[in-house]
């Protein structure tokens, strides 16, 4: 007998979805994006006057990912995987969603668990960091020095067109922990115009700018999943 084809989920996350295993954003207070601008650590300029201070600020950023553990929500998600085809587009740096088991997620801004050259063909290669340290010395094949896998402020998007087909297959949308207000990855829900239910998780829902077609769960990651996962099970 031929099993139905699951429906394709696709979960679109943002910072929210991270808070709750206590990684803040440079949006939150007494964070570690309190003590710097976004100026001085997360674009090319800031790379190209002070490497040192960027490479120190990301590695204290991996180090809190890494103390890290994911929290209910990202654990939800996977549950998600036993009746659905499930892909996860993240607009986050931590890797909390593989570490709760998610199988498919595409990060759009980068991947901080890991470092790529800082010459030319930036994205040609990926290469995992052993432990929290990324040091100055540390060099690609071709002799560049090693940068954080993450997009700056200034960078294009580089799986964008991927993550924008991902988004046209999908039959549910939810959208968790994300303000909608950084472009362009926030412009990629409307590339889920085939899709049938769409929900968005956030706890600030009433003061963000949500689509009409949208059922809006007011809480944070994991209450909202808890209540996103029994409505899931009337479909």
């Amino acid at each position: 007998m031929i099993e139905p084809k699951k429906k394709k989920i696709i979960v679109f996350s943002g910072a929210g979805m991270s808070a709750e295993s206590g990684i803040g954003t440079f949006r939150d207070s007494g964070g570690l994006w309190e003590q710097y601008r976004i100026e001085e650590v997360a674009t090319p300029d800031a790379w190209g006057a002070d490497p040192e201070k960027v490479q120190q600020f990301y590695n204290m950023r991996r180090r809190q990912i890494i103390d890290a553990q994911p929290n209910r929500a990202h654990q939800m998600i996977v549950q998600l995987e036993k009746n659905y085809e499930v892909t996860v587009v993240t607009q986050n740096i931590d890797d909390l969603h593989e570490r709760a088991g998610s199988e498919h997620v595409i990060h759009l801004h980068g991947n901080i668990r890991y470092s790529k050259s800082s010459g030319p063909n930036a994205e040609k290669a990926y290469y995992p960091i052993d432990g929290w340290e990324l040091k100055l010395t540390d060099k690609c094949p071709d002799g560049y020095t090693l940068r954080p896998h993450v997009v700056w402020f200034g960078e294009s998007v580089p799986v964008y067109e991927h993550a924008a087909a991902i988004m046209e297959e999908a039959d549910i949308l939810i959208v968790v922990g994300t303000s909608l207000n950084v472009y362009p990855a926030a412009g990629l829900i409307h590339f889920a115009s085939h899709a049938k239910k769409k929900y968005l998780i956030d706890p600030n829902a009433d003061e963000l700018n949500i689509p009409k077609e949208f059922s809006v769960i007011a809480k944070g990651a994991e209450e909202g999943m808890t209540e996103l996962l029994t409505a899931l099970e009337s479909l």
